[in-house]
């Protein structure tokens, strides 16, 4: 697929995206908004566009990191604990701090992801067998793990509702001054272009990296911080939204092939475009109320998913 063809078609979707709401809002309207139809593109119909781009951009270019890092196709924040991990670290700063701020609960997410992203790795350098499906199956359960404690504690402390508001993905109550933080994550993906021959070669091994002179720990290191911070800023502003990371990157190569640094901003427009295209879906498909955003997401990331484990299995991949 072209790279102008991918622009093209997520400009449209961005332009229709602005004009799908309960509060009627036409393209001939731009000339001549009344305050009430300023206000709701100001602050919310706006604000809610650049929240998608920047969430299923950057969401997919977290997947598209941990797969090479780790050599595995299937792994990405919601197969590798990370997402799990992030909304433990947004109950923890719940419990810890009474008021709670927004740079309190990033950072305790951000480190919680972290630490379970790295968590997650350690267990796949154990395994000895390294089926392509087998590992995001530990993954996945090693997720569950953390999703249970995470339960427990919630119930423990009376944070249940919190706790279950943090799960669902929602673009509705996005408005001015309330996703700013989803800006966090902007610089890491320029730095993940900058870096991504390095992480290339140190998806290659730890050997072959050390034998090019490359500090593979170090690379290794950046590769996981940039996903885990990319999955905490999205889950405080948006809340969970799975498979992203997981399919995106999977799809791009059916189509571009494996050069990491060729496949980043492909990555990132069609992740962009994808959700774009999901909460579209989710907002007209019972107008005027709204399917949430991880249950769209959900729904078709894991039929694309089941497709990409039949077609592996189909070409011996």
């Amino acid at each position: 697929m072209k790279l102008r063809y991918l622009i093209i078609v997520l400009i449209v979707f961005s332009i229709g995206s602005i004009f799908i709401g309960v509060t009627n809002l036409a393209p001939t309207d731009l000339f001549n908004l009344n305050e009430r139809q300023a206000e709701v593109l100001l602050v919310s119909r706006v604000p809610r566009l650049v929240s998608i781009l920047i969430a299923g951009a950057s969401m997919s270019i977290a997947g598209l990191i941990m797969q090479q890092l780790s050599k595995n196709k299937f792994v990405s924040p919601t197969t590798a604990g990370t997402l799990d991990s992030a909304r433990f670290g947004v109950l923890v700063s719940l419990m810890v701090f009474t008021e709670a701020s927004s740079l309190q609960k990033i950072f305790v997410s951000f480190a919680f992801a972290l630490l379970g992203t790295f968590i997650f790795m350690k267990i796949l350098e154990k395994i000895k067998f390294k089926d392509a499906v087998f590992i995001p199956l530990v993954g996945l359960m090693f997720g569950s793990i953390i999703d249970s404690l995470a339960t427990f504690f919630a119930y423990k402390n009376d944070l249940i509702q919190n706790m279950t508001s943090w799960m669902q993905g929602d673009f509705s109550m996005i408005m001015s001054g309330n996703y700013e933080l989803l800006y966090v994550t902007v610089p890491t993906l320029a730095i993940a272009y900058f870096y991504a021959n390095k992480f290339t070669i140190a998806g290659m091994g730890e050997d072959f990296a050390k034998n090019l002179g490359l500090n593979y720990r170090q690379v290794v290191n950046l590769g996981l911080i940039i996903s885990a911070l990319v999955t905490a800023s999205v889950v405080l502003t948006v809340g969970v939204i799975p498979f992203l990371g997981l399919i995106i990157p999977n799809i791009v190569t059916i189509y571009q092939g494996d050069h990491l640094k060729n496949n980043l901003l492909h990555t990132a427009l069609l992740g962009a475009l994808f959700v774009l295209a999901c909460d579209m879906i989710g907002r007209v498909i019972i107008y005027p109320y709204e399917i949430p955003i991880n249950l769209t997401v959900g729904v078709i990331g894991s039929g694309i998913f089941i497709f990409l484990l039949l077609r592996r299995k189909k070409y011996g991949l």
